[in-house]
């Protein structure tokens, strides 16, 4: 397999790429990316006046939406990681976000749902979400082919890393 590839540089001369190199970027820009995501939304909340909820715990707010989950379902659908999880919904419920009901069927299972006040901090990251979505769309800077390749190619990374990890177990 050819790891080389050419990229034309800003005068138009064609200079030699790893794949290593390429790969190490889009790393850099994936942790990048995740610290920015949370500014954009401590950011919203502070514009608000918002001060009691961290960008995770909004995030959480807003996955969680309006179906009934437990703590485990939102760590296997990939959002959080176990006690990073935990801890956050124990705020969640002690703030008035989240409700929680232990499981009539398996005791130590809890379910969650949100509370009034936790739609509400949901909505406000649904609307940050549609004012980018219209920004996006107004200034021509994404195309749905471009959000859609964007989409295949992190599923593809997303999958690769996945199976990663099951054969290390």
């Amino acid at each position: 397999m050819n790891t080389i590839t050419e990229e034309k540089i800003s005068n138009g001369e064609i200079a030699p790429q790893s794949l290593l190199q390429k790969y190490l970027l889009t790393l850099s820009y994936i942790e990048r990316l995740h610290r920015l995501l949370l500014d954009v939304v401590k950011d919203e909340f502070e514009r608000l006046r918002i001060l009691d909820i961290t960008s995770v715990q909004a995030l959480l707010l807003f996955n969680v939406g309006d179906k009934e989950v437990t703590a485990g379902e939102l760590k296997s659908r990939g959002y959080y990681q176990g006690s990073n999880v935990s801890y956050n919904l124990k705020k969640l419920i002690e703030s008035g976000y989240i409700e929680s009901e232990r499981c009539s069927v398996d005791r130590r299972a809890v379910r969650l749902k949100l509370t009034d006040e936790g739609r509400k901090i949901r909505q406000i990251v649904a609307d940050l979400w549609q004012r980018h979505v219209n920004t996006i769309a107004d200034n021509d800077l994404m195309s749905m082919d471009d959000l859609e390749q964007l989409e295949r190619s992190m599923h593809t990374l997303e999958r690769f890393w996945t199976d990663n990890i099951r054969h290390i177990y």
